[in-house]
């Protein structure tokens, strides 16, 4: 036990030992530690003190070099306001010496005005003591020219006035009469030229082709297989085609009649087809039919795109010239429209050329003239007012549309061109060959313009020459004036539009002799 004791006493005194060992140990490294602490802050207490001199020192030439800046610049500011200012007052030193000067001249000046003042006021009194005097010397010679002539001042003006009126209205009606004769002389000599140097540019066939209404057959056989049983093939491509086919008793041929130019081609192909392939009925007369409207609308295309490329136009509305190709089909008097609205815009190209105006416009205008006449079976109308309208809704300008609408004399033109484009219609409408004409109603209509022109009162002979296209008046030189000659040709004209129907334009001529005598004394 007391061996126990004594292990308990032994491991109490080594564990109390190593406690107070502990801490003593603990101590001296906390002193340590501590010391350690104490000199760290030691150096970085220094070396911030080390710093923040630095950052001052910095801090203060910064400042200083800033001052330095500032002080510069604001030196060389009042240098350069001392500067302005130094040319201010130099300027302003100027300007008063300039004033000082013009004081002196303007004094100078009011001394010599005055002078020259006190000089004209003398000349003007004795001016006015000369013109009373000249009054008077007047006064005295009227009265002595009045007891001359027996006639009071105011008679004698009068007919002064009178007598010079009279002789200026002779003067300028003579001047009148003479530039207008010389103006006509030169317009028609010149509108000659440019119309004959037109025509000599542009040729082309006398008559465009025509479209055909007729179809031949092989024999009168066919006729029955085309009208079938009970009538179902004709009545099948009358439906299909929409074109009237006459079978009468015209040997081996059939007629067929609609007013669209179109539906009447599309026919006269069908029925040709069919003859050739000999299988009429109702299913085959639809297969073809249909096929034939395709190529028929393949050409009307490529007819149009080829009228316009051949005139070297673009930008022209699709829907524009499938119109165009359909005049492929459309005639007038004979005349193929698509040909004529083609001739129509060379002749008004030629024309403007020669006239040095817009080549372009009028042969876009000219093109465009007569597409109302693709559907003018459809509209109601005139083909100039529903070209117009036709071409406004697919965007040509205003230019083109007024040269369609006026082209016949429907309005006024508002540009050169249009007025070329008329004439160019004319001139194409006009040349001998271009439209078909019997000589029944060509005879018709020349007896009826003399006849129109007999009927004006004062026409003492009437002459329709070149094929009756102008009318020559001969008058009676007593009973009518050469301004009453004027009127005539004017009223004849307006009249020859209401009564008469004729391709182009018939000229008025009024022919009336005149002598005029006056002798020298």
């Amino acid at each position: 036990m007391n061996s126990t004791v004594y292990l308990f006493v032994v491991l109490v005194a080594g564990l109390a030992a190593g406690f107070v060992l502990s801490l003593l140990y603990n101590k001296v490294s906390a002193g340590k530690k501590l010391k350690e602490v104490d000199e760290k802050a030691e150096r970085l207490l220094n070396d911030a003190r080390k710093e923040a001199k630095t950052i001052k020192k910095e801090a203060q030439l910064e400042a200083r070099d800033a001052s330095l800046l500032l002080k510069t610049e604001a030196e060389k500011e009042l240098k350069e306001r001392r500067s302005e200012l130094n040319q201010l007052d130099k300027r302003l030193r100027q300007r008063e010496e300039m004033f000082d000067r013009k004081i002196d001249q303007l004094d100078k000046k009011e001394y010599h005005f005055s002078r020259k003042e006190r000089e004209l006021n003398n000349r003007e009194k004795g001016l006015q003591e000369k013109e009373r005097n000249y009054e008077a010397i007047l006064k005295k010679q009227n009265e002595t020219l009045e007891q001359i002539s027996q006639m009071s001042v105011e008679e004698a003006r009068t007919e002064l006035l009178n007598r010079v009126e009279s002789e200026s209205r002779y003067e300028a009606a003579r001047i009148a009469k003479r530039v207008e004769d010389e103006a006509i002389e030169s317009a028609d000599r010149k509108s000659k030229e440019v119309l004959s140097l037109a025509i000599q540019r542009y040729s082309s066939d006398f008559v465009g082709e025509n479209t055909i209404s007729t179809v031949s057959l092989p024999n009168d056989e066919m006729k029955g297989r085309i009208i079938g049983r009970e009538g179902r093939n004709i009545r099948a491509l009358e439906a299909a085609t929409g074109v009237e086919f006459i079978i009468d008793d015209t040997p081996e041929t059939v007629l067929l009649s609609c007013f669209d130019p179109v539906r009447r081609e599309t026919g006269r192909i069908s029925l040709e087809r069919l003859i050739s392939d000999g299988r009429i009925h109702p299913t085959r007369i639809e297969e073809v039919v249909e096929k034939v409207r395709k190529e028929i609308a393949s050409i009307i295309k490529e007819e149009g795109e080829k009228a316009i490329f051949d005139l070297g136009l673009h930008g022209i509305h699709p829907e524009l010239v499938k119109l165009l190709g359909r005049l492929k089909y459309r005639t007038s008097y004979g005349q193929n429209v698509l040909q004529h609205s083609k001739e129509v815009a060379y002749l008004a190209s030629i024309l403007a050329g020669e006239l040095r105006v817009d080549q372009k416009l009028a042969k876009r205008a000219g093109i465009l003239h007569d597409i109302g006449k693709a559907v003018d079976h459809e509209v109601e109308g005139s083909h100039q007012s529903i070209g117009a309208e036709i071409a406004r809704k697919h965007g040509e300008n205003s230019k083109v549309v007024n040269a369609i609408r006026v082209h016949h004399g429907e309005g006024d033109p508002a540009t050169v061109e249009a007025s070329l484009v008329a004439s160019a219609d004319a001139l194409s409408a006009a040349r001998p060959g271009a439209r078909k004409e019997t000589l029944q109603d060509y005879l018709g209509r020349v007896e009826k313009l003399e006849e129109i022109a007999m009927s004006v009162e004062g026409v003492n002979k009437s002459y329709a020459v070149q094929a009756g296209r102008e009318v020559r008046i001969i008058v009676k030189p007593d009973e009518v004036s050469d301004e009453v000659c004027a009127r005539i040709s004017r009223d004849l004209a307006k009249k020859i539009e209401g009564e008469l129907t004729y391709p182009g334009q018939i000229k008025v001529t009024v022919i009336r002799e005149s002598r005029y005598v006056e002798y020298a004394k």
